[in-house]
């Protein structure tokens, strides 16, 4: 019988999961991590020190494992297929924007056209002197301690989602190719603000990633995400871990954003990860595309139908 259990953190993120390496895939300890991850957020596997095999088991325990970082440098580079190794180490990452663009909040996944990841797994393997540290705020949080009236008025706005909206902080001027790359790599996504989980709980789909409210001035929309993204990192729903090599730490991607304090390029930090796949769309999500179409025709029918009520 495992003998794992979970020490909170804040009142509203974080967890200490306090389990052996020895039961880590018993029954209970898998059950009880994913009670617990719902409920926390983020869990924190003190000094676990797993080798990648022992990280994919512990992955494919939990749910099912997914690389959708499966084409970036550093997907496979420990030998591990689907382990994705995050570092600015040059001779393993030729393309360190990603990597770069983590320094500000985000929710992994929000520009692909499919259900965001559930879970993302995080070991470290070697870390910097200075920074580096992962912060992570609940969105659960952020959302459910919002005034009422604020809760109203935000649950029928739209979100205008684009990678090249997270790649922005990291250059003075987007590089055209670079630019075309990333388009072709990504979609243009519309997700609620607010997310009505299948749970019944809410959260907020805010980051770096967020471009636009749909209907709203550029500077008007631009100005809401902001003040809502540093509301939900305000300290009472935020936790940020100081890492100790092997640490091992989870987190709920559909209920958090995070980031990483910036750290020396040559430190030689490296972060081994896995994925778990999400099972849940993001209701009421689709492709700008689909949306800007849908618009077009519905404008279209309207004119055809103010011109033949004309004749």
């Amino acid at each position: 019988m495992s003998t794992a259990r979970i020490e909170p953190v804040k009142p509203h993120i974080g967890g200490i999961v306090h389990v052996t390496k020895e039961q880590l895939l018993d029954a209970e300890t898998i059950a009880l991590v994913r009670e617990a991850l719902e409920d926390r957020g983020v869990l924190v596997f003190p000094r676990m020190n797993l080798t990648d095999a022992e990280q994919l088991a512990f992955t494919d325990r939990l749910g099912k494992r997914v690389n959708y970082n499966r084409k970036a440098p550093g997907s496979g580079a420990s030998g591990a297929e689907d382990v994705y190794t995050i570092t600015l180490d040059k001779k393993v990452n030729t393309q360190p924007e990603y990597v770069l663009g983590t320094f500000f909040w985000h929710i992994d996944g929000v520009t692909i056209d499919q259900p965001l990841p559930k879970a993302t797994l995080l070991t470290a393997r070697k870390l910097s002197p200075t920074g580096g540290q992962t912060e992570f705020a609940s969105t659960y949080a952020a959302y459910q301690n919002l005034p009422e009236a604020e809760k109203r008025a935000l649950q029928d706005i739209q979100v205008v989602h684009r990678m090249e909206a997270s790649m922005r902080p990291v250059y003075e001027d987007l590089p055209a190719e670079d630019l075309a790359r990333w388009r072709n790599m990504s979609s243009v996504m519309v997700h609620p603000l607010i997310w009505t989980h299948d749970s019944g709980r809410k959260s907020l789909i805010v980051g770096s990633h967020a471009d636009s409210v749909v209907g709203l001035p550029l500077p008007h929309g631009r100005s809401l995400l902001q003040r809502l993204q540093e509301w939900a990192a305000q300290p009472a729903f935020y936790y940020r871990h100081e890492w100790q090599e092997g640490d091992l730490v989870i987190w709920d991607n559909c209920g958090c954003m995070h980031r990483v304090i910036p750290y020396d390029e040559n430190s030689g930090r490296r972060m081994h990860r896995t994925t778990i796949m999400g099972e849940e769309r993001v209701a009421g999500s689709m492709k700008y595309a689909a949306m800007s179409a849908a618009a077009s025709s519905s404008a279209a029918a309207s004119t055809s139908a103010a011109t033949s009520t004309a004749h």
